[in-house]
This record gives structure tokens, sequence and C-alpha cells, in this order.
């Protein structure tokens, strides 16, 4: 053995080290430059230094579907038959970065579209009717448009807390029902076929309210003191070519008999009637609770405290015309209701954990003033909810399942 030298410098990657892209320049006959130090700020630099000439470097916008090695084995290739050709390239055979989706035939209105649909498209018909067998599907779909005919614009959250639906049927069950509003005042909830919510001011009290949990010193707690947890952390998350997915809601033949399949029997149906759904908290408010996420999509009827709805009916019989902004609400209705959503939250808060408020510039940190009571019976109820699989926030997932 020779011993050529001594390694001072040793680089591991977490992802595969043949996709890491270096800053090296490449020029005839004088073998390659490394652009380290050229491109790397390492203090605060004058404008000359964004000018400079370099050469460009731009990634490729994916270098394989993994990230990560896999073994292979040195398995030999693929032999295949003399005569075998390749088969042509098309969007058939492209590897892409997931399975294609299904098409669940939802129709998405924005809120410039003229018209509204009055029926839902065919194909949605012909997809429920194929898969809806038995009578607990058709009870499903009779409380769904009993719903709808009560308030004709729902989130898919409210709809599963108020019937028992497997979440895979629920995807084809709503668009046979409603369509889907993607941008304005009601932005990721269903209406039902033919209401048009712009042209009526009824609609005010079923707009959408993007909530979320305000948190920093000035509010006397930080991210990690706070009891709703995040759904997600910055530490631990997937990009979309890597391989750890979400893995699909199994179907057991437990299921089968319970609504997923031709037949049932009427006591098992019984003892799963309220298998699928959520608990209210996941599209209500009520002063005293905490919300079971830092980020909530609210309607506003469903607001329940006297004073919020008195925000929401300030201008009731006054409405004059309705905008992609605030609906038929008066301008900054939005920012009203969250400042005294928020104050509610601070107190509840403060009522779950009294230390964070303890010390005078954590009690003074804000400049708001509390003046609403809390509910320590329903803090103590909804401190157990554990979120279902299926209670995932609308905005952010809900338009991937139809798209």
């Amino acid at each position: 053995m020779e011993i050529l030298g001594i390694v001072s410098t040793i680089y591991k990657f977490q992802g595969m080290s043949d996709f890491q892209y270096l800053a090296i320049h490449t020029e005839a006959g004088s073998g390659h430059t490394s652009m380290y130090d050229k491109v790397l700020m390492l203090k605060p630099e004058k404008e000359a230094f964004f000018h400079q000439e370099l050469p460009l470097y731009i990634p490729p916008p994916i270098f394989s579907r993994l990230d990560t090695p896999v073994d292979y084995y040195y398995r030999p290739e693929t032999q295949h038959r003399e005569g075998y050709n390749n088969p042509p390239i098309s969007g058939e055979n492209l590897i892409g970065l997931s399975r294609a989706r299904r098409p669940h035939n939802a129709i998405f209105v924005n809120f410039e579209d003229d018209e509204v649909p009055v029926q839902p498209l065919e194909a949605a018909v012909q997809t429920w009717r194929r898969i809806c067998t038995n009578p607990l599907d058709r009870k499903v779909e009779e409380e769904l448009r009993a719903l709808f005919n009560i308030r004709p614009i729902w989130s898919r959250n409210a709809v599963k807390a108020n019937i028992s639906v497997h979440p895979d049927k629920l995807k084809v069950l709503l668009p046979f029902m409603a369509y889907y509003m993607i941008t304005g005042p009601w932005r990721s909830l269903w209406v039902r076929y033919g209401y048009d919510p712009r042209k009526n001011p009824d609609a005010k009290i079923y707009q959408v309210l993007d909530f979320r949990i305000r948190c920093g010193m000035k509010y006397g707690y930080i991210p990690s003191d706070m009891p709703v947890k995040a759904k997600r952390s910055t530490y631990n998350y997937s990009l979309p070519i890597t391989i750890k997915k979400m893995p699909s809601q199994l179907v057991t033949m437990h299921d089968l008999k319970q609504g997923l399949g031709p037949s049932g029997t009427a006591g098992a149906r019984k003892s799963t009637f309220n298998r699928y759904k959520l608990k209210d908290s996941v599209y209500i408010f009520r002063e005293g609770a905490l919300p079971p996420y830092r980020q909530m999509f609210y309607q506003l009827c469903d607001l329940n405290v006297d004073e919020l709805q008195k925000i929401i009916h300030r201008n009731d019989g006054a409405e004059e015309s309705c905008t992609e902004r605030d609906g038929w609400c008066l301008p900054k209705t939005s920012d009203s209701l969250r400042n005294a959503m928020s104050l509610m939250i601070r107190q509840t808060i403060r009522s779950k954990r009294p230390a964070l408020f303890s010390s005078p510039a954590k009690a003074d940190g804000g400049k708001e003033q509390l003046t609403y009571e809390s509910g320590e019976d329903e803090e103590e109820e909804e401190e157990d909810f554990k979120p279902s699989d299926g209670s995932e926030n609308e905005m952010e997932t809900e338009m991937l399942d139809y798209v």
C-alpha cells in the first residue's frame, strides 16, 4: 500500500452526489475553473459585484424521479428479443413525477366568469351512478342533497363534519352536486349548481375567511409555545420528486361491507355510521376554543360569536356591489374579523398556558386590550381533538384531487 497524500476535505451529500450542480467553467484548452469564489457573497458587496461578467449557470428543472440511491445489485440490462424496437416517444410512455391523475369531472369557476353551470358534466353523473351500488351510497347522496338545499355553499370539511362518507366517494359525489369556486370571496368552496353567489347579497354569509393564528413575541408567545401544532414542519417535508409519499387509504373487506361494495348488513352499517365524520371544530369557530390548525378557512356563517356576526352584518340591506376581495361585505371586513378572532385566540392561549404571559414583558407585548371571556369547558373538549387523515386544508390540497 502506498500513501499518496492526506484528504483534508470531505463532501457528504444527503441526495445523490451525481446530481450536485457545481459552478465550474470550462474553456477550450484551459481546463476547468471554479467560479465558487466569484459567485458566493461573503460580505456586503457594491453594485459592481452584480454586474461582473460571468457565465450563466441554470440548473436543470429535474435530474431524476428519485432523489435517493437504489440498490440494483449489478443486475443485467433487460434483454429484448431480436427485432424489438423501442416505442416512439409520446405522452403515454414518458416518465412523469407521479401517476396520471384520475379525472373526477369537477367544474371550476373563476370569479370573473360570466355564468355558472346549472348541471354537472355527463361524465360526473355516469361516474357517480357507476359507483353508487348500495343503499348506503344512496342515503349519502340524499343527505348531501339535503345539505345543499339548506345551504347552497359548503366547504369540503363542513360536508365531512355533517355526513359520514368515505373520502374517495366524496371526491366523486361533490362534482355530481356542485361546482368549485377557485377565486373570489367563495374560493375553495362548493356551490350548488345554478346558484350564483355574485348575484345574491344573501350569499354574504357563505363567504370564506382565511384565518391564521398569529404568533410572535409581540403576541406573547412564539410558534413553539402554541398549543396548536403546525400540520407541516419545514424540517420534515417531501419534494414532488421524492419517493416518500403519503400512503393511500386502504380499503379492507370490512370497508367493502360498509358502503364501498355492493352489499352490507344493517347492523354493521350502524356500527360505522360515523366512521368518517369529522368534528365540527374543523369548520366552526367558537369563542374559547382553539382551532385544530394554525390556518383555517371558515365560512362567515360558521363564526359562532355574536360580536363577529355584528361585524359581518354591518351593511345588511345596503349591499351595492360584489367585489372579488370583499364580496358583499364592507371593505376591510376580513381584517376586522381576523383582529377580533386573534384577541379571542390569545386569551384562550393565556388560559391554557398562563406561564407564557407571566412576565411583564410578555404580558404587555401586545397593545390590544382583551375584552372577551374564555370558555374553559369548550377548551378542554377541543384539546383532545386529533385531526383525521381526511381533514386537510382545502386550498392546499383539494384542487389537486380534481385537476
